[in-house]
């Protein structure tokens, strides 16, 4: 069966076909078929990794190639497909995390008259991501990269009659085709200098290649991974894109979307491997982007642009450590499904909170809700918990082997990431403060209340995963499944025992936890001021997302504008121009030799006696001369 791989993309995209095509008649059963579609992909998915499990090491990747999707010379392009030991958990993550937000927007678009489009959106994205992770060819996996990136400004643009949903997709979607031109680029790059495109042979060939190739290739493709999974300098549409529903930012900036850009870095290792500058590129990004991500999260007072920021951060994280190299590919993937889970479980909540507290977003609006909302609180308090990095967490077993990973590698590089989780302590805790402690905040006319079951039942299941998904590294059993994907771990001496790292971060975290109790637990949470003019420089540079669209406003926007403008006005006078010019010629040519046309006989006498005695007296001189 692990040859039918393909199936698990062809499942949700007929789902998603069905919906879009059946028409009105199925509003009241659509929702059913697509979440039918994508839980029937997970138990697919569920049966091939067992398959696979019962393999020795050296054969756990099986590619299927359904035939050719266009040939051009000696280049050609098949539709061809990898189900490998990375794949494999990308696909349990994509569609089982997706099945359970597909079951929660049950309960939280019940109401929406367009709830049957956004369940054929959430198929549509599902199948496109899988073709993602699954393509064996670079061009496939474009394919996928191409439809994720749909599928989010459909989402993110769900409820297009807002304005600022609608510029929210617009932007998500512009951003991420800055990115698609690094890809575009890579690919081009690949087909020059290999004559291929098959993700195997690039790898085999890179090899050989020069250093000055492997760095352009893999500096290509982190301009790609960069716009899609919301890093520095392209990450200004991730806190926008919060205009989505609740369930788009759980599927999109949690299991999937943001997490396709470290899955690229990973899955072109080899080209990575063959360039240290661009590891350290990567290393750079990511660095940046997780202290930038915990910056706008601690300053923010929408619950879900404060997730995004946090988002930001943990994927920051991923891509730190897959800069690593071969110390932290797995580690990278060993967090990014630990976050899957449990930042699924946070925005899953927080949506949760908003439905008890009539969409309002405020944490300001918030406080004592443990009480009114006690699944609600617990479940987000398991996500808390593994974010933190608790013991006995997931956080704890995946975000400290990266911190563990980035001190061996670099001393500077591993303070960075200490004091990413000191800030992550901060903010997450002033987050579970101002929403579900202290005193009620509530506007006139609220009433908060718990979810229904359909809402509550993913939070309890993603909260218990919360806690256990790191029991996966136990007996390092993550870094041996996909040792055959990424190599093996390459493993170096820390500049400290294990146990002393271990604590020094707890330490850290502990400190955030004390700061964040002593800043908001023990002051009245509506003394903060709300006002920028109130706050300090730093604040007021988080809430403005460390003023990221208006760098790209003056470095990208007017000078494109202005370039525009240019160019209008070259088109215009210019081009234009001498077309007109030309036909202005021609026409007054034409008005001049109108004039001889009389309609006389005697006049073209005339011309024509003129004419032949202006040729006889031509001839004349000719011959006398």
């Amino acid at each position: 069966m692990l040859d039918l791989s393909w199936l698990l993309i062809a499942i949700p995209l007929a789902g998603a076909a069905l919906l879009l095509t059946w028409g009105k008649e199925s509003d009241k059963f659509g929702h059913l078929i697509a979440t039918t579609a994508s839980a029937a992909a997970f138990v697919f998915g569920s049966i091939l990794f067992v398959q696979l499990l019962g393999r020795e090491a050296g054969d756990r990747s099986v590619t299927t190639t359904l035939g050719t999707w266009f040939e051009a010379g000696n280049y050609s392009v098949d539709f061809v497909f990898t189900y490998d030991s990375l794949s494999s958990l990308f696909v349990l993550l994509i569609t089982g995390v997706g099945t359970l937000i597909h079951v929660y927007s049950i309960g939280y678009m019940e109401h929406d008259p367009r709830r049957r489009r956004f369940f054929a959106y959430l198929n549509l994205f599902i199948a496109a991501m899988l073709t993602l992770v699954l393509a064996g060819d670079y061009v496939v996996l474009f394919l996928g990269w191409e439809g994720v990136g749909l599928a989010s400004y459909l989402l993110i643009g769900f409820w297009q009659h807002k304005e600022s949903a609608a510029k929210a997709g617009t932007k998500a979607f512009v951003i991420n085709r800055v990115g698609d031109i690094g890809m575009a680029l890579a690919l081009m790059t690949m087909v020059a200098f290999f004559g291929t495109t098959s993700i195997a042979a690039v790898n085999q060939a890179i090899g050989g290649a020069s250093g000055s190739l492997a760095t352009g290739l893999g500096l290509l493709l982190l301009l790609g991974a960069c716009a899609k999974s919301a890093q520095f300098p392209l990450q200004a549409w991730l806190l926008d894109a919060m205009e989505g529903p609740t369930p788009v930012s759980a599927l999109i900036h949690a299991a999937t979307m943001v997490t396709a850009g470290v899955y690229l870095v990973v899955r072109s290792h080899y080209i990575f491997d063959a360039s240290p500058t661009a590891r350290n590129v990567v290393i750079a990004v990511g660095l940046i982007t997780l202290l930038a991500g915990a910056w706008i999260g601690c300053t923010k007072d929408d619950i879900k642009k404060a997730l995004a920021g946090s988002t930001m951060s943990q994927i920051g994280y991923m891509m730190l450590a897959a800069g690593l190299g071969p110390a932290g590919y797995a580690f990278a993937i060993f967090h990014l499904l630990t976050h899957g889970v449990f930042k699924a479980n946070m925005f899953l909540g927080a949506g949760s909170v908003m439905h008890g507290m009539n969409d309002d977003v405020d944490m300001r609006h918030y406080g004592g809700l443990r009480k009114a909302m006690p699944i609600t609180f617990y479940t987000f308090g398991m996500g808390y918990l593994a974010i933190l990095g608790f013991p006995g967490t997931s956080g704890f077993f995946s975000k400290d082997k990266i911190i563990e990973a980035a001190l061996t590698h670099n001393v500077w590089v591993g303070i960075g990431t200490l004091i990413g989780a000191g800030v992550t302590a901060f903010y997450m805790t002033r987050m579970m403060l101002m929403t579900f402690y202290g005193e009620k905040r509530w506007r006139d006319g609220v009433h908060p209340h718990e979810s229904p079951s359909v809402m509550t039942t993913p939070l309890v299941v993603l909260a218990a995963l919360s806690v256990f998904a790191g029991l996966i590294s136990l007996g390092h059993w993550i870094e041996e499944w996909l040792e055959p994907a990424t190599g093996p771990i390459a493993h170096h001496e820390p500049p400290l025992p294990i146990w002393v790292i271990t604590t020094i971060v707890l330490l850290v975290v502990a400190a955030g936890v004390a700061i964040a109790w002593f800043s908001y637990g023990k002051k009245d949470v509506a003394d903060v001021a709300p006002s920028d003019q109130d706050v300090s420089f730093l604040t007021r540079a988080g809430r403005s997302e460390l003023y990221g669209n208006q760098i790209n406003d003056v470095l990208v926007v007017k000078p494109v504008t202005g370039l525009t403008k240019v160019l209008t006005w070259g088109d215009t006078n210019v081009v234009d121009g001498a077309v007109r010019a030309v036909s202005g010629g021609v026409n007054g040519l034409s008005s001049f030799l109108r004039t001889w046309q009389t309609g006389f006989v005697r006049s073209y006498a005339l011309a024509i006696f003129g004419g032949a005695t202006f040729v006889v007296l031509a001839l004349m001189v000719v011959t006398l001369g």
